[in-house]
């Protein structure tokens, strides 16, 4: 018998952070704090807000009559976090 949820998923520099590995953008700001420090990779204009954007207000989303529009967000990947790692900063704005 075999558990499918009990696999790990393969990680590779194009596994995404946010759609592969659904990560919270809490989780993410934990993980690129340590990126950056342990990886002594220059933050430059790093914003999470890139990556995950604010959620719409509340009333937005009760409203029938408005239209929302899903913002499109970068890509953030492995590779992203490697190519930053060995240029010494972060590489994407």
């Amino acid at each position: 018998m075999e558990f499918t949820f009990l696999r790990k998923k393969e990680l590779t520099p194009s596994t995404d952070l946010d759609s592969d590995l659904q990560l919270e953008d809490d989780e993410v700001l934990a993980l690129m704090d340590d990126f950056f420090t342990t990886f002594n990779v220059d933050k430059g204009n790093f914003s999470i807000t890139t990556y995950y954007p604010p959620e719409p207000p509340l009333k937005h989303l009760l409203n029938p009559f408005r239209k929302n529009d899903i913002p499109q967000v970068p890509d953030f990947t492995i590779g992203m976090l490697i190519a930053s790692a060995r240029a010494g900063c972060w590489l994407y704005d």
